[in-house]
């Protein structure tokens, strides 16, 4: 089995054991085990820095809706990040802006940037305000004529805690040797932006007096409350949760006159697990005797609990860090997420009535099938009602059983098939009594999941195709009329094609070619209805050249499109790169119903009859391979078809052809 996959993923510990990495090896948080073979090798020999000015960075996303005033701006935090690993977080006193012209603000922005030159991993890191997360990030691995990025966001949903005093903590675990030379030069900013004269003011006391129920909701929470460890510590706040019986938890009281509770729930994965979607089922590394493989099958999902309850779960979007798979396909353009993790909000608002009692209670975190190692904590938004001392509150209904897994497999030696299902919900109704009367909230997840693994070649050949659907909403009623709802449906498609060949002469290649899409349709309503749709898909393709332990040249291009449409903004953006250069790159603001191009490979709708936008025939079209796709109980068929209700019929092995000329996209 000489240079297969599967000795790549025992690849790592061979790292382990060899004088140039073991410094290395234990500092990097999330490089042990199939990723090392993707490590910053691929720079191992730099190009001359005379002359070439840093590389920029970036992840493509959609530009942050700003009021046209003037900000007033705040340097944070400025640190050099070298050796950082197992030491504690980097602290500063946080004050809330006091010189600013106006303190009430329509939009707060928090600005990371950083800049770093010569050989360095990737590396995860955290930024706490008073022990509550606002940024989960992955560093952007370095070269020797330097790189630079920026990461913004939104941070204005954590309005009422950015105006009192707090400890801000920053961790970073990086390692500086004579190797690794990379050090991180971090500035931290946070930007404040007044509301434009004559706007209402979500802030204003006269405005946002919760006498509108509906206002409420639209604003930030009163109270946030961190549920993560506590300082001091050698590590961030996050929970380290190493396999499927370990747990994170956190006590913690609320004030006795709450009325509505959201949980937002951070999720990163690392080391055994950063790549837990490729991992292979137990029987097969067993009847393989693939010893130190990383195992327990590819379904994973995070585990969230209310006093020994679980009230909702996490099926996390697959990040892949910027040294991931092969670093020079997020070179300069990132994998989505990457940048700025995506969080997940659960309503609790229905157990608010055992948790007025002004009693401790505990928010607890597992990962199913886990492997070492997740970082997860969460914040909890408080809504306080400002008229009452004490509301109450009571649990209806709440249904939720453990998720119902299957898996097909079909395997001889080390050749074979595996198709992982899943799917579960979980559903709670109740009520709570205040000063705005008595609203019943109820919630449900409805989630849904398939993986298929497909190894051949001896196992120098890996497919994966995995399909996420992640649907959640809340309604809120009172006795005479619905006062909020939020619907969310997500779709996380992903394709990964990995291929070793031998080369001979201790020296093999590994292909490879990756689809990634994180979509998702919104609607809210109770001030207004709210409608978007985010569709952001990449395809990357990739080759590197291993001899010996060191990946001696590689080729990575990216394609990548973003299209977002929402009742107050749109953006569009297509953008290509290959090995540090942009290709092309096109930007669009206007609000267009116009389908645009897609690139590459992507995963689509298949209706109960395969026939393609009724226009054309059925004739015969090349076989390019196999993909797993999931039929929809409706949906219309490019512009000619009926949105009549078709039967769900589960999933279903078919034929991917080339460029389907079919409007439905997941």
């Amino acid at each position: 089995m000489d240079f297969t996959l599967l000795s790549l993923h025992l690849f790592s510990l061979f790292l382990l054991h060899q004088p140039l990495y073991a410094a290395a090896a234990a500092a990097s948080t999330h490089k042990t085990t199939a990723t090392t073979r993707f490590r910053s090798e691929l720079i191992s020999h730099p190009t001359p820095s005379t002359g070439l000015s840093p590389t920029t960075y970036f992840e493509v996303t959609k530009p942050i809706k700003l009021p046209r005033t003037k900000p007033c701006s705040y340097l944070l935090l400025h640190h050099d990040f070298a050796y950082t690993y197992g030491k504690p977080p980097v602290l500063s006193n946080y004050t809330p802006p006091s010189d600013c012209p106006s303190q009430n603000f329509s939009k707060i922005v928090l600005q990371w940037r950083a800049t770093s030159k010569g050989r360095q991993f990737d590396r995860i890191f955290g930024v706490w305000l008073g022990g509550v997360e606002l940024l989960r990030s992955c560093t952007a691995e370095p070269r020797a004529t330097g790189i630079v990025w920026t990461v913004e966001k939104d941070v204005t949903r954590y309005y009422s805690l950015l105006m009192t005093n707090q400890t801000l903590a920053v961790y970073l675990g990086n390692l500086v040797d004579k190797t690794y030379t990379g050090v991180y030069h971090v500035n931290l900013s946070i930007h404040f932006y007044p509301y434009a004269e004559g706007n209402f003011n979500s802030r204003d006391p006269n405005w946002n007096n919760h006498d509108s129920l509906a206002n409420s909701y639209r604003s930030g929470a009163d109270l946030i409350l961190p549920i993560s460890r506590n300082l001091p510590l050698n590590d961030g706040l996050w929970f380290e949760i190493e396999n499927s019986t370990d747990v994170g938890s956190k006590n913690f009281t609320i004030p006795q006159n709450a009325f509505r509770a959201v949980l937002e729930v951070y999720v990163s994965f690392h080391e055994n697990d950063e790549f837990w979607y490729t991992n292979f089922p137990n029987e097969y590394i067993v009847a393989n005797n693939l010893t130190g493989t990383p195992g327990n099958g590819p379904f994973r999902e995070v585990v969230v609990s209310l006093d020994g309850i679980v009230v909702g779960a996490v099926w996390p979007f697959t990040v892949i860090y910027t040294g991931g798979i092969n670093p020079l396909l997020w070179r300069p353009i990132t994998g989505i997420g990457s940048f700025d993790l995506p969080s997940y909000d659960i309503e609790v608002t229905q157990f608010l009535g055992t948790m007025l009692d002004g009693k401790t209670h505990e928010f607890a975190f597992s990962v199913t099938n886990a492997l070492n190692v997740w970082y997860i904590d969460a914040n909890l938004h408080v809504w306080l009602d400002k008229k009452s001392v004490k509301t109450e509150g009571r649990l209806l209904t709440h249904a939720s059983f453990p998720p119902v897994v299957y898996l097909v497999s079909k395997f001889t030696g080390l050749n074979g098939s595996f198709l992982t299902s899943a799917n579960r919900s979980i559903s709670s109704i109740g009520w709570v009594k205040s000063s705005h009367g008595k609203v019943t909230t109820n919630s449900t997840q409805a989630l849904t999941y398939s993986n298929l693994m497909v190894i051949g070649n001896d196992g120098n050949l890996q497919i994966v195709n995995q399909f996420i659907g992640f649907n959640d909403s809340v309604f809120a009623t009172v006795p005479s009329s619905s006062i909020h709802s939020i619907q969310s449906f997500k779709r996380f498609p992903l394709y990964l094609y990995s291929n070793s060949v031998d080369q001979g002469n201790e020296t093999y290649s590994l292909v490879t070619n990756l689809t990634l899409g994180f979509n998702e349709e919104k609607k809210s309503s109770g001030y207004g209805l709210l409608v978007s749709s985010l569709k952001n898909l990449q395809n990357a393709q990739g080759t590197i050249l291993v001899k010996g332990n060191l990946v001696v040249s590689g080729l990575g291009s990216t394609q990548q499109e973003y299209r977002y449409d929402g009742s107050k903004l749109c953006y569009f953006r297509n953008v290509s790169s290959s090995n540090y250069t942009i290709l092309y790159d096109k930007v669009d603001n206007t609000c267009s119903k116009k389908s645009r191009p897609h690139v590459g490979f992507r995963l689509v709708q298949r209706w109960p009859y395969d026939e393609v936008c009724n226009t054309g025939s059925k004739k015969s079209r090349s076989h390019v391979g196999f993909r797993l796709v999931q039929r929809w109980p409706y949906d219309e068929v490019c512009n000619t078809g009926s949105k009549k209700s078709r039967p769900h019929v589960g999933f279903r092995l078919v034929q991917r052809w080339p460029f389907p000329a079919r409007r439905a996209f997941i």
